[in-house]
């Protein structure tokens, strides 16, 4: 079968997979990209091309010799930064420029941009040096967070309740940063949340937004239910902050993914935000909850397309996206020296939630070893419940309910 279009789509993980699929069904003959080899994603691609997506430059030789005239972003910082970059010199279009895409998925330089249009954001201070760092846990109020400007997924990020814990998170976010600098900022109080949108002409056309849960990572997102429990004034005010970043910085029509932090009086507090696909099936989890194809509009969105036919939609019914991870620790050496943290035997769901269970995608290999129970994943589940509180008990016991059995 011969393809008219072709896209680069970098990335190729699970996460990945509700864009490839999107993207065929539009006529796009898909290449993935990435290191990974063994990323659950390329298989389902048209083509697979294995460079470091992180690479800007090879990936702009990539797209030159695949010809390509769409290229879009897999669900991670480098990759968009790769993919506007790419775009930006072949004129292709669905993106910001990668000085604008700067302003969005640096860390302190979004901390800067908000504090000029008035959206709360912790108060942070950019830190070069270990003098930076001394002036400036001197002058913030602990607790404190200590965090990469450039990384995701709660990588190198630390809370610190005093100067002796932030100087050991100093060194470890400076030893995981592809930046000469980092973020030190204040601890902000309240429920997490996430607030996805779809901008049309600096507006915003569609919104969602879910309750996140975090289990043994507390930065690093294990689940998220919704409808969002945040009232419709902190929603209305997310709306309003998103279309001032979107005037301020001309954002062409696309994703605009936020998460914050609400406050006790309602304020939401943007702590993390991005203009590329959010990780771990999470467009699939708003395809499920609104009905709206999420992963459709987004690739529309980045190749070019007409979107504004999108238009909100609450969510229907009660629903969880939740991760499946471990909660166990051997402490015995690999072979490869790592430690070990477990060996999967099976994961196992309680018969109360069986039948709550819409979509089972789980990758886990018994016997396989977790070296890290801060990231292991088994895969990931897609719940529906029939009422609010049978949504919120399940929710908060779901890592009994659904389990990693290890040892």
């Amino acid at each position: 079968m011969s393809f008219k279009k072709k896209m680069l789509l970098l990335g190729g993980g699970h996460a990945e997979i509700p864009l490839i699929q999107a993207a065929q069904s539009l006529g796009w003959y898909v290449i993935t990209t990435g290191n990974d080899r063994k990323g659950l994603g390329h298989p389902y691609a048209d083509k697979n091309v294995f460079v470091n997506y992180s690479d800007k430059d090879a990936m702009l030789e990539l797209a030159k010799n695949e010809g390509v005239q769409a290229v879009c972003s897999g669900c991670n910082d480098f990759a968009l930064l790769s993919t506007v970059y790419v775009c930006e010199k072949l004129g292709l279009p669905g993106h910001d420029s990668y000085a604008t895409s700067l302003e969005i998925h640096h860390k302190d330089k979004y901390r800067a941009l908000a504090t000029r249009l008035g959206i709360p954001t912790p108060r942070a201070l950019v830190v070069r040096s270990v003098a930076d760092f001394e002036a400036a846990t001197a002058q913030l109020t602990f607790p404190i967070i200590v965090k990469p400007v450039d990384l995701t997924g709660g990588k190198g990020i630390h809370r610190a309740a005093t100067a002796d814990e932030a100087r050991v998170a100093y060194k470890d976010a400076c030893s995981r940063t592809r930046q000469d600098h980092i973020v030190v900022e204040e601890f902000v109080q309240g429920s997490n949340h996430g607030f996805s949108a779809m901008l049309v002409k600096g507006k915003v056309a569609f919104a969602f937004s879910d309750n996140e849960q975090y289990y043994i990572n507390k930065y690093m997102v294990s689940g998220a239910n919704s409808p969002s429990t945040s009232s419709d004034k902190t929603l209305a005010m997310l709306r309003e902050y998103s279309e001032r970043i979107a005037q301020e910085l001309h954002l062409v029509d696309g994703i605009l993914h936020i998460q914050y932090i609400e406050r006790a009086d309602g304020t939401p507090v943007i702590i993390e935000i991005c203009r590329r696909p959010p990780g771990d099936l999470y467009i699939k989890f708003v395809k499920y909850a609104t009905s709206i194809d999420y992963p459709k509009f987004i690739v529309m969105a980045e190749t070019g397309e007409d979107i504004s036919g999108i238009a909100d939609m609450p969510t229907q019914g009660f629903w969880l996206r939740h991760c499946i991870m471990a909660d166990c620790q051997s402490g015995e050496r690999t072979a490869s020296g790592d430690i070990c943290e477990g060996i999967v035997r099976d994961v196992t769901f309680a018969s109360e939630i069986q039948g709550n269970i819409v979509e089972k995608f789980l990758w886990y290999k018994p016997g396989e070893i977790i070296t890290d129970k801060l990231t292991y994943k088994a895969g990931i589940v897609f719940f529906k419940f029939d009422t609010l509180a049978e949504m919120q008990d399940k929710t908060a016991r779901m890592p009994d309910l659904a389990r990693i059995i290890a040892e």
